[in-house]
């Protein structure tokens, strides 16, 4: 992994929504610095001023800190608009060098030239000795011969012709570098040894490592190209299409801890049958030479049956402070008076054994904490057919007389089902509609006994006159 101390970046523009992608190629980074003893630095990559906002730059910053790369443990975050002055430097030293030179092509005139609107640039201004001035872009001379090898700790050592490589554009004509030359002349001041980043910049080393030779560094970077992340019909992830915001998944009530462990896997597995593995395991034993080139696979079933396996995993002390965000308004439809921390302390366990997602806490326990119960039509539906008003009118009337504890309520549901010809799992469905508004949630006989006789017979009643009027 090349010689002396390693120092990684991750540079994202702040441009719009934390992508997965980047939160997997951060995660990447970051353990590759941790297992080295070296450097991760965050750098944005803001100077695309028509689409940054700062808002943006906070999101990434957070998301970063939620993913535990935290401020503090890293160096920066460093604006690359803030070393516009060094990135115009490099593009006149390299042109002072015979290295770059003007151009004045419009994509017009290239086209009429060559017949082809999508012909790539002919070198037409190549030998034209042009000074700087308006509509002059400055490009990079590239080499005529040979071929620029590109090593890579994923997918090897691939060729690229050098008479392939257009002499692509490093400079606008006012100026102003491109993101190429900017993020050479970044790396290269900054001491970067190893560029970890997704696949889809591939195609842009072999002019990145020109420009790192042109500039005077010995030696490239050790390079490393992260497999695409594609969806169910294996097309790569796109924000116009896919689910992949990482704030939407922390919202949604996704644990950090889980979401690291998932997206670790995207590429790379550890040793072993096991894929829920501690993070301790993972930051002990990941390497960049394992990580595979194909496609990675972003299932967000499995994501979420792992977000469940480790919501399990948690105390209840821990879960009970993991859901607190959903636990009170806005994200709780009750108000905030209504929410009894040791109501929900009882029924904590039994909820926490039931979701996938943190936010699905509030439509297993808001029936607890809402004056009525809460109003599903389709549930009702679902549940209020046969003998459904008789029965709930024996509960109401049984109920009244019954010991408060949930074997005793099932013992009695029991039998009354009987007397209406109804298994138990077909008479607790009319009654856990009435009293919780669904047809599925927690055990229902802890559940009445948590909410109490008289709110649970109050609900029978008002279901049953539901029905009676039709």
């Amino acid at each position: 992994m090349g010689s002396g101390r390693v120092r990684v970046r991750f540079a994202p523009s702040p441009t719009g929504i934390f992508h997965v992608g980047g939160a997997r190629s951060a995660l990447f980074n970051w353990l590759v610095a941790l297992r080295a003893g070296g450097d991760f630095v965050l750098r944005i990559e803001d100077t695309d001023a028509s689409r940054n906002r700062p808002e943006w730059i906070d999101g990434i910053i957070s998301a970063l800190d939620w993913l535990g790369i935290s401020p503090g443990r890293y160096e920066g975050p460093v604006l690359q608009s803030s070393r516009a002055d060094r990135h115009r430097a490099a593009a006149v030293r390299l042109q002072e060098a015979g290295l770059a030179y003007f151009c004045d092509c419009t994509r017009g005139a290239l086209a009429e030239r060559t017949g082809n609107a999508q012909h790539g640039y002919d070198g037409f201004c190549r030998d034209r000795g042009l000074a700087p001035g308006p509509g002059r872009a400055l490009r990079f001379r590239t080499p005529d011969e040979g071929v620029t090898t590109v090593r890579d700790l994923i997918r090897g050592t691939p060729e690229f012709p050098n008479d392939t490589i257009e002499d692509f554009v490093i400079a606008r004509a006012d100026g102003s570098a491109v993101f190429l030359l900017a993020n050479v002349v970044d790396d290269l001041e900054m001491g970067i040894t190893h560029v970890i980043r997704g696949e889809e910049h591939l195609s842009n080393t072999p002019k990145q490592q020109l420009l790192w030779a042109a500039l005077g560094a010995d030696e490239p970077p050790v390079w490393a190209h992260v497999p695409v992340i594609v969806n169910e019909k294996r097309q790569k992830l796109s924000k116009r299409r896919d689910k992949v915001a990482l704030e939407s998944y922390r919202d949604e009530g996704y644990l950090p801890s889980a979401m690291k462990n998932y997206l670790m896997l995207l590429g790379w597995a550890p040793s072993g049958d096991d894929e829920i593995v501690p993070w301790e395991t993972i930051e002990s034993t990941f390497d960049l030479a394992d990580v595979k080139p194909s496609p990675a696979f972003f299932d967000e079933k499995k994501l979420r049956a792992f977000n469940g396996e480790y919501i399990r995993a948690l105390s209840v002390e821990e879960f009970i402070a993991a859901v607190q965000p959903w636990l009170a308004p806005p994200a709780a439809p009750w108000a905030a008076e209504a929410f009894d921390a040791g109501v929900f302390a009882v029924v904590a366990g039994l909820a926490q054994s039931r979701l996938s997602v943190l936010s699905e806490i509030v439509p297993m326990v808001d029936f607890l904490f809402l004056p009525e119960a809460p109003v599903d039509d389709a549930a009702w539906a679902k549940a209020m057919k046969g003998p459904a008003a008789e029965l709930l009118a024996d509960v109401h009337d049984v109920f009244g007389k019954v010991e408060w504890d949930a074997e005793t309520l099932k013992a009695t549901l029991t039998e009354l089902g009987k007397r209406h010809g109804l298994k138990l799992a077909k008479a607790q469905a009319p009654v856990r509609v009435a009293v919780t508004g669904r047809t599925v949630g927690l055990p229902l006989f802890e559940s009445l006994e948590v909410l109490g006789r008289e709110a649970t017979r109050r609900r029978l009643a008002v279901a049953r006159e539901r029905l009676a009027a039709g």
